[in-house]
């Protein structure tokens, strides 16, 4: 019988197979799965099939099968070192395969990667921006996520945009995904946008003037932050977002609470708790003029509804609110239904 921990992740099965891990590989992990702290090695193995396929493919001049295989590969070790603090070598080796994997595959997918890196705060922005095809210069949709996840996990949602004549571009910022090992949660997001943006500015490539902001979940308090204070946005999304995230605090499993832990540097659970009430729109909302959309879960546990109708009231531009009655956390059990019209609301935004 597994642990209880084992157990509880069985309900992110939607947020796996939406990241583009494979059903059938979830139903084998937790087969064989029954110790949390054989989380880590158990995905690992798997994700140590498909890159093993990636060089056979590679070997054989099959660079497409190649890429997808290493793609593949980076998100399943992604989701080896998810919550896996207390285990950090395990976490860093998973992390490193995440990297390894994921630049392997960069040259060879249907919408090729150009790693970017903007210069912040004495480190870097790390950045993986995919451009439409035929498109000079297309607007570009800033891809912002959230608490736990990282640019990798989102490479699929991005496709979304790029299929209709946007340029995307992953990050990580402070306290995610590569940044999250050089710097902590930054609550004033707009300085990270505005230095990628800064960076991105000398590119004859992208539509600068047309540019959008996605965030999901801890994202979605991120683009309004951002929006506010950063007149380069032009229109933004938001999926599963707080307006306050300590007064989610209540209904965070676990797992999350020791997630904004890690990620902000806070000493102990009443800290992180005191550090998640300043990631607040209070104050804030008000300032963001240009159109936005929410998209929520009814059934989301971790983020209430009432946070998004709330933000939904105090914004001071048009907003579109879309709720719908059997989306979960970020709505991962129906990607087929809010994908598309976030991506189809972007582009009418964007003009692309």
């Amino acid at each position: 019988m597994a642990e209880p921990r084992v157990d509880a992740m069985r309900n992110l099965v939607p947020r796996f197979v939406a990241a583009g891990v494979d059903y059938n590989d979830t139903q084998r992990l937790f087969a064989r799965l029954e110790r949390w702290d054989d989380w880590c090695r158990e995905w690992s193995a798997l994700a140590g099939e498909h890159e093993a396929l990636a060089k056979d493919a590679a070997m054989a001049g099959h660079w497409i099968s190649a890429g997808e295989a290493w793609l593949r590969a980076a998100v399943m070790y992604h989701f080896g070192k998810y919550l896996f603090y207390d285990h950090p070598e395990e976490y860093r080796a998973a992390h490193d395969a995440v990297q390894r994997c994921y630049r392997a595959a960069m040259p060879h997918l249907a919408w090729p990667v150009e790693r970017v890196e903007a210069p912040y705060a004495g480190t870097v922005i790390p950045g993986t921006l995919r451009r439409p095809h035929g498109v000079a210069r297309p607007p570009l949709v800033l891809l912002s996520h959230g608490l736990d996840a990282t640019k990798e996990e989102y490479h699929v949602f991005g496709e979304a945009f790029l299929r209709r004549g946007m340029a995307t571009l992953g990050f990580d910022g402070p306290g995610q995904g590569e940044m999250g090992f050089e710097r902590k949660i930054e609550p004033a997001y707009e300085k990270v946008v505005g230095a990628l943006l800064d960076h991105l500015a000398p590119r004859g490539d992208l539509d600068l003037g047309r540019v959008g902001i996605v965030g999901v979940s801890l994202g979605g308090y991120y683009a309004p932050r951002v929006a506010a204070f950063e007149p380069r946005i032009t229109a933004i999304a938001t999926v599963g977002g707080p307006y306050d995230f300590g007064d989610c605090w209540d209904h965070l499993p676990p797992g999350s609470r020791l997630a904004l832990m890690h990620n902000s540097g806070a000493p102990d659970a009443a800290a992180a708790e005191a550090f998640a009430h300043q990631l607040t729109l209070a104050g804030i909302a008000p300032r963001v003029t240009c159109p936005v959309l929410l998209v929520h879960g009814e059934r989301d546990a971790l983020v209430p509804p009432s946070e998004v109708r709330r933000l939904a009231r105090e914004l001071g531009g048009p907003v579109e609110l879309l709720l719908y009655p059997e989306g979960d956390h970020v709505c991962h059990n129906i990607t087929y239904k809010y994908r598309p019209r976030v991506a189809d609301w972007m582009a009418g935004q964007l003009q692309a």
